[in-house]
């Protein structure tokens, strides 16, 4: 690197990574080949249009790379169609809704409040714009989604289109459930699988690609490969779809990024893969029973994927508090919603985990239950029951020291190098 100001921001983010542990429920750490094809001879090639249909020359070895990506994505969900270039998650949704709906129309999505996406509604974001959503939610006493509030929504209505999955509902989805009540209505149902379609991949988790009309999933996440949406659909859709995606939403694709896609939509095929989401999952359930332990309350009893979320009320802390206090020992955590507290976004006092980094890097349900022990006593107070907390200097500076020694223990760079090779 012969930039010195970029070649210093460099060093510093490979030392924290080096130090700290992800526990966000976003993100995973890619392999080197991925890394590789994201800065190939594909990262400045300009390829408007699809395969046999573009819009620039040169574009043969683009074609064949984008055709690869597409088949696996099809052989690997069982999906009719596939569509690759969206740039991002929100991308993918965005032209999900351009192919089915049109400004105005009707959509039930999960509220935001409950753990729905910013997609699914918000003021803030396009589709809170153009569309007249209404918001299910949860019950109140398990925590998981209230399918009979979804059914009587749907008959009062009558959307367009269901969209049902979230950014922060760590159960399955029961996907024959909500087509069924898509059926009944004649709705579309969108599949918002950002979150859990590397588990899905992986066969860790129930597919919705039988039940719904278009599925919304990204590279990233479980998946460990670049940032970017991916969209998957019935044939009868493909057009729609593809015409949504380009000309409407975005111009030209990213090679570099689809070549990267191609890599790991391809890896997660192999058998590896599937032992790899088994043990996500495996230490999702006992990261949830340890923060349980700690004194936090899981808000669904516990999970059925990466996802681990869970009140924080309980030890008077905020979501953002939460996150502050992790970060400053080297946990890196997220913060949600809690259903039924009725705040301002930021003042949200759930807390968001994910174990698809913690996987990546070889960690296991032991060090789970350490990582589980280390987040209570950051966030529980001191003299909770006695328990030894780290809300002093030198408790925290103990927490931090122990962090620090785990991931070195575990270290990210050789972690992905090595299961790039297997």
């Amino acid at each position: 690197m012969s930039d010195p100001a970029l070649a210093a921001i460099l060093a510093a983010e490979r030392t924290r990574r080096a130090d700290q542990i992800g526990l966000l429920a976003g993100e995973n750490h890619s392999a080197p080949e991925v890394r590789e094809l994201l800065g190939s001879v594909f990262a400045d090639k300009y390829a408007e249009g699809y395969p046999g249909r573009r819009h620039h020359t040169g574009c043969e070895q683009a074609d064949a790379v984008e055709t690869l990506a597409v088949e696996r994505a099809k052989a690997l969900f069982g999906a009719e169609h596939a569509n690759v270039q969206p740039l991002s998650g929100t991308g993918a949704v965005l032209a999900a809704y351009a192919a089915l709906l049109r400004p105005g129309d009707a959509v039930l999505a999960m509220s935001l409040a409950h753990g729905g996406h910013l997609s699914n509604g918000s003021a803030a974001n396009f589709s809170g714009r153009w569309f007249d959503f209404s918001g299910y939610g949860v019950r109140e006493d398990d925590g998981l989604i209230d399918l009979d509030q979804v059914r009587d929504l749907a008959r009062a209505v009558r959307p367009k289109a269901i969209v049902a999955g979230s950014i922060s509902y760590p159960r399955d989805v029961d996907w024959p459930a909500f087509r069924a009540i898509a059926d009944e209505v004649g709705a579309y149902l969108v599949a918002a699988a950002a979150q859990t379609i590397g588990l899905v991949a992986g066969g860790a988790i129930t597919s919705p690609v039988p039940c719904a009309d278009v599925v919304c999933g990204v590279t990233h996440k479980v998946l460990g490969g670049p940032r970017g949406g991916l969209l998957l659909c019935r044939d009868e859709l493909a057009e729609r779809v593809d015409r949504a995606v380009f000309p409407f939403t975005q111009g030209g694709p990213a090679m570099n990024q689809i070549a990267a896609k191609a890599l790991v939509l391809g890896r997660a095929a192999e058998p590896e893969f599937a032992d790899y989401t088994a043990r996500t999952v495996a230490n999702a359930r006992a990261l949830g029973e340890g923060l349980a332990a700690s004194g936090l309350r899981l808000l669904t009893g516990g999970t059925d994927t990466h996802l681990v979320t869970a009140d924080a009320r309980g030890l008077g802390l905020s979501g953002r508090e939460a996150e502050r206090r992790c970060e400053a020992v080297g946990l890196l955590i997220g913060r949600c919603a809690v259903p039924f507290h009725e705040v301002p976004p930021a003042e949200a006092c759930g807390i968001r985990l994910g174990t698809a980094a913690v996987t990546t890097r070889g960690m296991g349900p032991e060090q789970m239950t350490e990582l589980a022990e280390l987040l209570g006593r950051v966030l529980r107070p001191a003299d909770a029951k006695g328990a030894k907390g780290a809300r002093g200097a030198d408790g925290a500076e103990e927490v931090a020291e122990r962090v620090r020694g785990l991931a070195q223990r575990y270290p990210v760079d050789a972690a992905v190098r090595e299961s790039s090779v297997n």
